[in-house]
């Protein structure tokens, strides 16, 4: 025992810092393997939170169980060889007695596991509504609105709920413990009067009656500790469950259901794609349906529709982030099924409108575009200038090993603009990709370098795919060619020109910009 104590004290020391490191880096892992559309899924959500939710306390617990149930064994069995001596039958009815508070206590384990499990939606907007109320990047609108209250009732309002559920079960569970833990005492007290008749008798001594009445309680008290173990490692196992149910999605690609010989071409080719996204509402909605493009090698392409068009989810459909629904992206000809991940991601560089902000150095938040070259300095000077940050860099004390944000010391916060800069940077630094993909890439500078990031552009551009998304068609009619989305179907395309003499939504929406600056 004193064996086992000492094994358990340095098992929760070294184990229990281990395990917990080795399951979150299990979580995070498969969380880097899961696809674009896991993360845009509520219910992936809940098993996320799910399987981090005491993921690394669960397992230390069950081997502290283990530990539990071994040294009580070795203790029971001790006094089992004592107590058979004095009576085989009253020794199973002692033990017997402790069995139904064990029943009762892992039903209550498995009713809270349930409840636990059930309210992880909620959960996940308790800890959100905290985040807003104590986030700088909320601060702002919750004092300028006086948002405070308002969601501080609600954060209130779903922690009360939470502890009323829990208090009803802790009463239940308090309750029904308390009651069948008399009958393994009423019990006890039996064989208590039992043994002090028999030695009244004089069939025992005072001696035998001490030893036995020692020998009854601790074994009583041993196996129930026994039976508490393993109720605690049952409800260890049902949170473990949690954590192999996320481990365990699948997060292999799918395969193009229908394919056909297609000639070697040089370009992007868009097949007959559909995509709807998996929620239960969105089963009969298409964010993109129909879609039959071809971008040859070297073709800067724009594309122009309103807000909610299809136009970002045709980008991230062309980025290899999304499988189509129906139909198929060539690229070279070869379905991107096809394409080894990491060949395809160093052909691609991309910017989309909701970029990143890294509470990092500046130069990691530049050379993440291509996170080989680090360290890289020409590289990264070159993006700079590519990306129009050049004065924004020789402005921080530090250069590009300035602190970002308000997270952490020293950190300097940048305007939307400068951000921008920093991720058209991040975009250069892939020197090696031979597509560019824009999303928006300007929307938060001025006039003034908007144009001088598009007359870069243009010039880096040379020889590469391109593919453009903006809402300003000075910048649109740059392109070679031009395709208007609307309501997740291409409804025209062709030269800034043709479309313009065309006269149809093109040339409406054109003609409504333009007369904004008359």
């Amino acid at each position: 025992m004193a064996l086992l104590e000492r094994s358990l004290g340095l098992v929760r020391q070294l184990v229990g810092a281990r395990l917990g490191i080795d399951v979150n880096v299990a979580i995070l892992k498969k969380a880097e393997t899961l696809e674009l559309r896991h993360f845009e899924d509520s219910e992936f959500y809940d098993k996320l939170s799910r399987a981090r939710r005491e993921a690394s306390l669960r397992p230390l617990s069950l081997i502290e169980s283990n530990f539990q149930v071994l040294r009580n064994i070795l203790t029971l069995a001790g006094y089992i060889v004592l107590l058979v001596r004095f009576s085989n039958l009253m020794v199973l009815v002692l033990l017997a007695a402790t069995v139904p508070a064990f029943i009762a206590e892992a039903k209550f384990s498995g009713a809270a596991f349930r409840l636990r499990n059930w309210r992880s939606p909620d959960t996940r907007r308790l800890l959100y509504l905290e985040y807003v109320l104590a986030n700088d990047e909320h601060a702002k609108e919750v004092k300028l609105f006086g948002l405070g209250s308002l969601l501080l009732g609600r954060y209130r309002s779903l922690s009360e709920r939470f502890y009323a559920e829990d208090r009803q079960l802790a009463m239940r569970r308090a309750g029904w413990g308390y009651g069948l833990s008399l009958l393994s005492t009423a019990v006890f007290y039996a064989c208590y009067a039992l043994i002090v008749t028999t030695t009244v008798r004089g069939r025992l001594s005072l001696g035998d009656m001490t030893l036995y009445l020692v020998a009854f309680r601790q074994g009583q008290q041993s196996f129930q500790t026994i039976l508490s173990a393993v109720g605690s490692m049952y409800e260890d196992t049902l949170y473990m469950a949690n954590l192999f149910e996320f481990l365990a999605i699948p997060t292999e690609r799918k395969r193009p259901t229908a394919i056909t010989t297609v000639a070697p071409e040089q370009g992007i080719r868009f097949e007959g794609v559909g995509f709807r996204y998996s929620g239960p509402d969105d089963a009969d909605r298409w964010a993109l349906r129909y879609i039959d493009l071809f971008i040859p090698k070297g073709q800067s392409l724009a594309l122009v529709g309103e807000n909610g068009a299809g136009k970002t989810t045709l980008i991230k459909l062309l980025s290899g982030l999304y499988q189509p629904t129906e139909g198929r992206v060539l690229l070279d000809g070869k379905d991107l099924g096809d394409w080894e991940v990491q060949s395809l991601r160093q052909r691609i560089g991309v910017i989309f409108q909701d970029f990143n902000q890294y509470q990092l150095v500046l130069r990691e938040n530049i050379a993440f575009g291509s996170v080989e070259h680090l360290q890289d300095d020409l590289r990264v000077a070159r993006a700079v200038e590519q990306g129009g940050a050049r004065e924004l860099v020789a402005s921080l004390a530090d250069g590009v090993e300035t602190q970002l944000g308000r997270w952490f010391k020293d950190g300097v916060e940048l305007s939307g603009g400068q951000w921008q800069k920093v991720a058209l940077a991040r975009a250069f630094m892939r020197d090696e990709a031979d597509i560019l993909i824009l999303d928006e890439p300007t929307a938060a500078l001025d006039a003034e370098a908007e144009h001088a990031v598009f007359q870069r552009f243009r010039t880096l551009a040379q020889g590469r795919t391109t593919v453009l998304i903006s809402h300003r068609f000075p910048t649109v009619r740059m392109a070679d060619r031009i395709v208007v989305l609307e309501g997740g179907r291409i409804i025209e395309e062709g030269t800034h020109q043709e479309l313009l003499a065309a006269g149809a939504r093109y040339a409406r929406l054109f003609a409504l910009q333009a007369e904004g600056y008359r």
